[in-house]
């Protein structure tokens, strides 16, 4: 990353690194390094992991509970999770005690708010509308 080192000496390091690899994995980080893009290598291979996950139809799924679930309800939820979206899912999973109960699933850009804390906002909110 550092732009006072040569495209070629970064080349040389990533060649021995890189000597076992794929053909076509060594040559694209070897043209990512030429063209001065070395820096954001980390977020190119981000961005080609999701596009895999898509073409497989794999969901990513984070699950965030307000305490550590056992292994047997994490499996259970992401079993229901697979069953309802038809799709294989990878799943993390968060702890956030400020949810109080419950659970948020975020996968992609929609998230599922089950939890007491949002239950309680939304409360909050409605609340707040029907006295205005």
């Amino acid at each position: 990353m550092n732009p006072e080192t040569e495209s070629r000496v970064k080349a040389e390091v990533l060649e021995q690194i890189l000597g076992g690899a794929d053909e076509l994995v060594r040559n694209f980080v070897l043209i990512v390094v030429e063209k001065g893009r070395a820096g954001e290598i980390r977020e190119i291979g981000a961005e080609f992991e999701t596009l895999v996950a898509a073409q497989a139809r794999v969901l990513d799924v984070e699950l965030t509970t307000a305490s550590v679930l056992s292994d047997a309800d994490f499996g259970r939820i992401v079993a229901d999770i697979e069953k309802r979206s038809g799709r294989a899912v990878q799943a993390t999973r968060t702890v956030d005690p400020d949810l109080i109960g419950g659970i948020v699933l975020q996968a992609g850009s929609m998230r599922l708010d089950a939890s007491v804390r949002g239950r309680l906002e939304r409360l909050r909110q409605e609340l707040a509308t029907t006295r205005s």
